[in-house]
């Protein structure tokens, strides 16, 4: 019920009201949940002329190796911060340990917003 930087209480205690309903663009939608398979994009039509392009699954990743980026298969999820439900669906987000055929890399993009995965290799 958040107003546009307003207060949700007035002074006296009493609740503040909507002053007007919700536009389209004041919407938000579900988390794209890039998942680990063959590759499956969306593009999706964002305010304005713009549109942003979603993995809905994804097979390689781009993995920095001694400052150079080499293409990987990715094997599969194995450990994710976010949640550790992720690792079991295998659900790449940013800041998940992927296993590549370079090895085990840290996912550095977001792929349900960037439509691709960019991870560095870990030591």
């Amino acid at each position: 019920m958040k107003d546009q930087g307003r207060a949700l209480k007035k002074r006296t205690g009493g609740r503040r009201r909507r002053t007007t309903k919700k536009r389209k663009h004041q919407l938000g939608r579900e988390p794209t949940e890039t998942r680990v398979g063959d590759t499956v994009l969306k593009t999706v039509d964002t305010r304005g002329n713009t549109r942003t392009v979603r993995a809905i699954s994804i097979d390689h990743a781009s993995v920095a190796v001694d400052g150079e980026t080499r293409s990987a298969d990715i094997e599969g999820v194995a450990e994710n911060p976010a949640n550790p439900n992720y690792v079991r669906r295998n659900i790449i987000t940013k800041g998940a340990l992927i296993e590549t055929s370079e090895g085990t890399a840290r996912v550095t993009s977001r792929p349900g917003q960037d439509g691709q995965v960019n991870a560095v290799l870990e030591e």
